[in-house]
């Protein structure tokens, strides 16, 4: 049987209707849709016709970008290492709340992975879920703001990326990091800008923004009027002023305050 024989029915393709066409092409691959509606003339079929073009396009440049940020663990893996994570944090800079950091292991393609900061948070959403169901293994650690005022925010993060690897739950041969090397793996190498070269990176870089995001998100409800939903814990012009007129609540770095004193 033919594809078109096989969505139709037998019914005939003149025969179908605009809503009919549009059914269709949901349950239609965009590739299976362009053979199928080649012939068709209307200009609604036509419509979905660049749909599905549109489709097609976009998930070519996303599998260009997965093949690009897969370089740097084919280097490794040509080296002979077998069991390859990307490592990433999020929350060096905040004024409030901890820094959190993951590490992830990826054994099939996940499109879309770039820095977390460059995208949408819907976007980011949808592969935070897919990162956590598809990924071979990820781990996630936090350092919180008592840690982070005890020691400093290098020591913090590389406190959270030590919890991370531990989380992990398996041993790795080789682990790649964004930024400059911390010295917390035998086998560890930085990139300058690795969430955006790496395909492990960009997830770690997925996972420890999410993470944190959702429980600055959460901690709205428990200090209102400092306005953690909006700025994270980032220094903005709407959390200075809070700062300012309620002084600081108890995720607040006090480390990180100093300027409160001199103001």
């Amino acid at each position: 049987m033919n594809l078109e024989a096989e969505c139709l029915g037998g019914l005939a393709l003149k025969d179908l209707t605009i809503r009919e066409w549009k059914q269709l092409y949901d349950s239609l691959d965009p590739l299976e849709f362009l053979e199928v509606s080649k012939e068709e003339k209307k200009k609604g079929v036509e419509g979905l016709r660049k749909k599905a073009l549109r489709l097609i396009k976009e998930k070519e440049r996303l599998e260009e970008g997965w093949t690009t940020r897969s370089l740097p663990k084919e280097k490794l893996l040509a080296r002979g290492f077998k069991i390859i994570g990307g490592m990433d944090e999020a929350g060096r800079g905040p004024l409030a709340g901890p820094v959190v950091a993951a590490v992830v292991v990826l054994d099939k393609p996940i499109l879309g992975l770039r820095d977390s900061k460059k995208l949408s948070a819907s976007f980011r959403e949808e592969l935070f879920k897919k990162i956590k169901k598809e990924a071979f293994a990820y781990g996630i650690g936090w350092a919180s703001e008592d840690e982070i005022d005890k020691s400093d925010i290098l020591s913090a993060t590389k406190l959270a990326m030590t919890r991370a690897l531990k989380k992990l739950g398996i041993e790795l041969d080789g682990l790649l990091l964004d930024g400059t090397p911390l010295k917390i793996h035998k086998n560890e190498y930085a990139l300058v800008g690795g969430d955006d070269l790496s395909n492990e990176i960009a997830a770690a870089s997925i996972l420890a923004k999410v993470t944190r995001d959702r429980w600055m998100i959460e901690m709205e409800d428990h200090y209102p009027g400092y306005g953690f939903a909006q700025h994270k814990g980032y220094g903005t012009a709407q959390h200075m002023e809070a700062l300012r007129e309620f002084g600081p609540c108890p995720i607040h770095r006090k480390s990180f305050l100093s300027f409160l004193d001199e103001s």
